[in-house]
């Protein structure tokens, strides 16, 4: 097995799932409870990774994690762990199940309310290190959020925020390739434009970190290799090892901050209606947000046309709109359902977002209205 010690402990490897109780013991760990959906327990992966890491039958599971998380499903989670008296937490599933985990973890060593924890409300410093142990397993190939130091949770009044913290990033990330072989083209294609994005978005950040941003690059060039060969073939085995290394690799780089793409995408994805996968949103809106940050990040943008394998001059916007297409993913947030009338309230919750500020180009609530409404076209 490929084990990787940088900012936490990473087993990468196809089958790697199998060593998860071997984990669970070095963390003196013995009765984990497991955070998935029912849509992984429904396509059998639960089962898979229950049986080949030989964990004991009867371990608790919570399955009801929503598409993207809320603070009313910490607090469920949260109280299952208790009653069932566990003393660790197994994240098994895309974005969505392991920052709910990272949420009830928090929740489990730390007093409510959950808000008060929230990066914009001056709730890093809160964040103790007193926290159950913490396991994430994806099996999406996009988010990072096995080496991610933040979660994004929607609170009850829809204020979807993040909570930031070096506490939150998961004691040990096991990262097994095999189990995204049965992911459908749709959420490879979504959850791979995620990975691009943070590749992208971390590089462009302005904050000064030179070994994360040689990280970035390489895992977007791994990412613009292998997209589409997994999106057109999902048995791929090499395809799907080099996505889940560059989603791996943009997870690394969140230390940096992101920018304008994620400020709007975690706008949009507090909405209730329509429900917006967090993955799609950001491959829709990252052209509108390239061509924004372009006149102040021109060197930057010729290392990632290098990184990215285009000639030099070549329009980035265009390269990921003619990508995203190619991946059949949705034109614009009008095709993804999302109502005009919405986007003042979005605009304004973008810029109190964390993301806002490190984009490279600084933002007024005016720049995203206008954001919002090129993307909707």
């Amino acid at each position: 097995m490929s084990l990787i010690n940088y900012l936490t402990r990473i087993q990468f490897e196809n089958g790697a799932v199998g060593l998860l109780a071997e984990e669970l013991k070095l963390l003196k760990a013995s009765r984990p409870l497991i955070v998935t959906d029912l849509g992984i327990v429904r396509a059998g992966l639960l089962d898979r990774v229950i049986k080949e890491s030989n964990l004991p039958p009867g371990t608790p599971v919570f399955d009801g994690t929503p598409e993207n998380p809320e603070e009313g499903a910490v607090l469920v989670a949260r109280d299952q762990y208790r009653k069932a008296g566990c003393d660790s937490i197994v994240a098994v599933g895309g974005g969505s199940s392991l920052d709910l985990a990272k949420g009830v973890a928090l929740m489990v060593g730390h007093a409510e309310p959950l808000e008060q924890y929230a990066a914009i409300l001056g709730g890093v410093a809160k964040i103790t290190p007193d926290l159950p142990p913490l396991i994430a397993i994806p099996t999406t190939a996009g988010t990072g959020s096995e080496v991610g130091r933040a979660a994004l949770i929607t609170l009850d009044d829809g204020r979807k925020l993040g909570f930031l913290s070096p506490h939150l990033i998961p004691n040990v990330a096991i990262c097994d390739p095999d189990l995204t072989l049965g992911l459908p083209p749709h959420l490879t294609a979504a959850t791979g434009m995620d990975a691009v994005t943070h590749c992208i978005e971390t590089y462009l950040s302005p904050r000064s970190n030179p070994p994360a941003e040689a990280i970035a690059l390489d895992g977007l060039a791994r990412a613009m290799r292998h997209i589409l060969r997994a999106y057109r073939d999902g048995s791929d085995r090499e395809a799907r090892s080099e996505m889940m290394m560059a989603s791996l690799e943009g997870g690394m780089t969140f230390q940096k901050g992101l920018g304008a793409v994620h400020g709007m995408s975690h706008a949009l994805g507090g909405l209730k209606s329509p429900r917006l996968h967090h993955g799609t949103l950001n491959a829709v809106i990252l052209p509108a947000v390239l061509r924004f940050n372009e006149s102040h990040a021109q060197e930057k943008y010729r290392a990632l046309r290098a990184a990215m394998g285009l000639p030099e001059g070549t329009d980035l916007a265009e390269a990921i709109a003619d990508l995203s297409a190619d991946l059949g993913l949705p034109k614009n947030l009008f095709e993804m359902g999302v109502p005009r009338e919405c986007l003042p309230l979005m605009a304004e919750r973008a810029m109190a977002d964390h993301s806002t500020a490190t984009n490279p180009r600084p933002l007024t609530v005016e720049d995203y209205r206008r954001l919002f409404e090129e993307a909707m076209k």
